[in-house]
């Protein structure tokens, strides 16, 4: 199977030591592509800077709304300049979290509004970020929607309603291991087959949200940390293929076709 995995945090210092061995058993797994997002300036430059390693991989250039108190006019300067980068394909992770507030919700606005005229402007898809802030993500994406190509809702954890907004928004949607969480993720199992096969895509959102439900005969077995890895993507593929009530091929051809177009990849 040929899959891509939307979100892989390559920057974080968690990969460090062993990032050419990670990125290999992404490969064995199937995970054919790679958007490595950036959520701060430095993060950002440091992802199209990995792309010039990996052909396989793709950026993103944002500021995360945990940084947004550190969003000027210079670092929206430096993300349309990185973002001229022909390895950058969306401008994010931006959004809304208001779940813990590192930066207060104003400025987390201010940063939300500015990344998506930019987005406009450059004619990038948007990578959008959304934790306890629907009803304020939802106001202000309405008012641009119409001026942007295309917008994903990565790491989508929310309620039907929330689901229902966001197809309406015609917003892609992206699955990750929270799906696979038997505490929080199951009511993600009878809403997702709302999602239009053309709006779906899965992620991992490594090296966060493990998938829980690792089997003990995994092809790369549970790591003794929590850290996640794009060589698991198959196992949240699994996942939402079975919620869908379609086969694991089908999935995989159609989430991956939807990540290429969605990113400009091939």
């Amino acid at each position: 199977m040929e899959l891509v995995d939307i979100c892989f945090n390559l920057t974080s210092d968690t990969f460090r030591n062993d990032e050419a061995q990670v990125i290999e058993r992404a490969r064995q797994a199937g995970v054919r592509h790679f958007v490595i997002t950036g959520s701060s300036v430095a993060d950002s430059e440091h992802a199209v800077r990995l792309c010039a390693q990996y052909e396989d991989a793709w950026a993103t250039a944002g500021i995360h709304p945990h940084l947004a108190r550190e969003f000027s006019d210079e670092s929206l300067h430096r993300l349309q300049q990185i973002a001229a980068h022909e390895k950058v394909s969306a401008i994010g992770e931006t959004g809304l979290d208001y779940n813990r507030n590192y930066s207060s919700p104003a400025q987390q606005k201010a940063a939300f509004q500015a990344q998506l005229e930019l987005a406009a402007e450059l004619a990038l898809p948007g990578f959008l970020h959304q934790r306890d802030a629907h009803a304020d993500f939802a106001r202000i994406l309405t008012r641009i929607r119409d001026r942007l190509t295309r917008v994903v809702t990565h790491c989508f954890t929310g309620t039907t309603s929330e689901l229902d907004c966001y197809i309406d928004l015609d917003c892609h949607i992206g699955i990750t291991g929270w799906i696979c969480d038997e505490r929080r993720g199951q009511h993600l199992h009878e809403i997702i087959p709302r999602i239009p096969a053309n709006r779906l895509m899965i992620e991992t959102d490594a090296p966060y949200l493990l998938p829980r439900n690792l089997p003990a005969d995994a092809t790369f077995p549970k790591p003794r940390g929590r850290r996640n890895e794009p060589a698991y993507l198959p196992h949240i593929l699994r996942t939402v293929a079975d919620c869908r009530g379609i086969s694991e091929a089908q999935a995989a051809m159609e989430t991956t076709r939807t990540a290429k177009d969605f990113f400009s990849i091939g």
